[in-house]
């Protein structure tokens, strides 16, 4: 089952502090997440700036209980208060980027 997950990142003077501090956390467990299938694309959101503000990340679990369970239970972006909000939807990657 294909989600796509977007964190937006607080508003508040710490945010881009915050990201910093747990952006090699979030960098590790990311490669672990590519490495056993399950994010199959990720990029950073940008705000006008250029400054990292987001994350979008399309992924691949059995369901959304196991999303949870298996990483943003664990999600240092999540553990850390970097992301304020966090929208997840089901999508369905084209047959082309499928790796399935």
């Amino acid at each position: 089952m294909q989600f796509i997950v977007t964190g937006y990142d607080g508003k508040d003077d710490g945010a881009l502090k915050r990201r910093l501090a747990a952006r090699e956390a979030h960098l590790a467990m990311a490669k672990e997440m590519v490495e056993k299938g399950k994010w199959l694309y990720a990029a950073a959101v940008l705000n006008d700036e250029g400054k990292m503000c987001g994350s979008v990340i399309v992924c691949d679990f059995d369901s959304r209980e196991v999303l949870d369970k298996e990483w943003l239970d664990k999600e240092p972006y999540v553990l850390g208060k970097v992301w304020e909000k966090i929208e997840i939807s089901r999508a369905q990657v084209a047959p082309f980027w499928d790796k399935k």
